[in-house]
């Protein structure tokens, strides 16, 4: 996002749209961009369409020339799919439509806190849209909402929004820094989609009996949860101790890892354990070291 522009007290419009919101790989996106009202006119000479109908090399060339447009603002939030997973998890879940209405407005709120005059904002609309306007109208209260279906199509400021998640999100991909570095991670994952074959074949041949998935993965979403439901199930002893009343559970213990294949020892020197060696390779690639002191 770029300093305040110029224009910024004068009258202005967005448009806000999403990039990656069902693939099961990488992160949604969510982007906005926004202009002063008087240059609205001229959005629709600058080719912008629904980043879905473009092709990757279009995209780009036009989310390059937009940043260059003086008279055009924008910003993205990246939400990870880790973040995804763990709002969707969590005890108290947020569900997917939340997580895009909490972007979409952080959006707004940050384009207004640089000073920027916003009096009309354009969305395609995530869920029933006349209950997402008035959500949005009772926190924004001064500012003109239109919430509608296919408005990257209909709005060329959510067009352009559109190019911007979209570009951002592919780019993220490319870039994508791999945590899990000694597992021999490749990028051949095609579009990330469940229903991609190329995709699939990528989860199934990343997948582990005990961690699941990489972190590039939403493992909240249903298509992990088929593919992990023969693996190993882990149980927690604390939670059997919780769930009898008591710590002394007669339950069954947990399953030792060295069943599934760790390599565990009595004793090691601290020489050893900080190099790794005989470790699981989960432990290695993220650089986990054991904790002999709190």
């Amino acid at each position: 996002m770029e300093s305040t522009p110029e224009w910024a007290s004068q009258p202005c419009i967005m448009g806000i749209d999403e990039a990656g919101r069902g693939p099961v790989l990488g992160p949604m996106v969510y982007g906005c961009l926004y202009c002063p009202l008087s240059y609205q006119s001229s959005l629709a000479s600058l080719h912008f369409a629904d980043s879905k109908t473009l092709k990757e090399e279009k995209r780009e060339e036009l989310y390059e020339s937009l940043k260059l447009d003086k008279s055009l603002g924008w910003a993205v939030d990246v939400i990870g799919p880790r973040e995804l997973s763990a709002k969707m998890l969590a005890i108290n879940k947020i569900n997917l439509n939340e997580i895009s209405h909490n972007s979409a407005m952080g959006l707004i709120k940050q384009v207004l806190d640089m000073g920027v005059l916003l009096t009309e904002v354009y969305l395609d609309t995530v869920g029933d849209p006349e209950k997402y306007r008035i959500k949005l109208s009772e926190r924004f209260s001064s500012i003109k909402f239109v919430v509608s279906k296919k408005a990257d199509s209909l709005y060329p400021v959510v067009s352009g929004a559109s190019i911007v998640a979209k570009v951002t999100r592919d780019r993220a991909l490319r870039e994508w820094l791999v945590e899990e570095t000694g597992e021999n991670i490749n990028r051949n994952f095609g579009s990330g989609y469940p229903g991609d074959p190329e995709t699939k074949a990528w989860l199934v041949q990343h997948k582990h009996s005990v961690f699941g998935f990489p972190s590039l993965v939403r493992f909240s979403w249903g298509t992990c949860t088929t593919h992990l439901k023969s693996e190993v199930e882990v149980a927690w002893e604390s939670d059997e101790a919780e769930e009898n009343g008591n710590g002394n559970s007669s339950s069954k213990r947990q399953a030792k890892l060295s069943k599934f294949g760790f390599t565990t020892c009595e004793s090691r020197s601290e020489e050893i354990e900080s190099s790794g060696k005989g470790r699981c390779k989960f432990f290695q690639a993220r650089k986990i070291q054991q904790i002999t002191q709190f």
